[in-house]
């Protein structure tokens, strides 16, 4: 019985150092190192974007590195609300990338779950992040405003 509890134990340290090592990593698909290193930065930019549109001018050759030499489209436009990108159309391969990363680390995940977001890359390699206003907040300001009004 002692012994099992040990190798018990034993499994449970394996099982944990097993999360730590495979669970944690980041995601490293074709542009997944690039998203990565800007990782830090998109976060500040997304908490920042309530106050208005954010801005990151990115190293071109990190893209082109990462696409291999192959012709890959770098431009694109992503509207997320939930966390889900919310056009029909597949989005080019990095801005998939960059959705799987967002909803990878802990906090986009949560920011994403709760507002709504749109990100778009340009030919000059800045991502634009714009937080938009969700359905509900705009339908609940004019209720506001009548409410003051009729009290005054």
């Amino acid at each position: 019985m002692v012994q099992s509890l040990q190798g018990l134990r034993k499994n449970n340290k394996i099982s944990r150092l097993y999360k730590q090592l495979f669970l944690n990593l980041k995601y490293s698909g074709m542009f997944g190192q690039a998203w990565n290193k800007y990782l830090p930065v998109i976060k500040i930019l997304m908490k920042r974007s309530s106050s208005g549109d954010q801005t990151l001018a990115m190293n071109k050759t990190d893209f082109e590195r990462a696409a291999g030499g192959r012709k890959a489209k770098l431009t694109f436009s992503l509207t997320l609300i939930n966390g889900r990108n919310q056009h029909y159309t597949t989005p080019p391969p990095v801005a998939k990338e960059l959705l799987t990363i967002l909803q990878e680390d802990e906090v986009t995940k949560q920011m994403l779950r709760n507002e709504e977001f749109v990100f778009s890359m340009n030919t000059s390699f800045q991502l634009l992040i714009k937080k938009t206003e969700t359905v509900a907040e705009v339908e609940e300001a004019p209720a506001e405003s009548s409410a003051d009004t009729s009290a005054e």
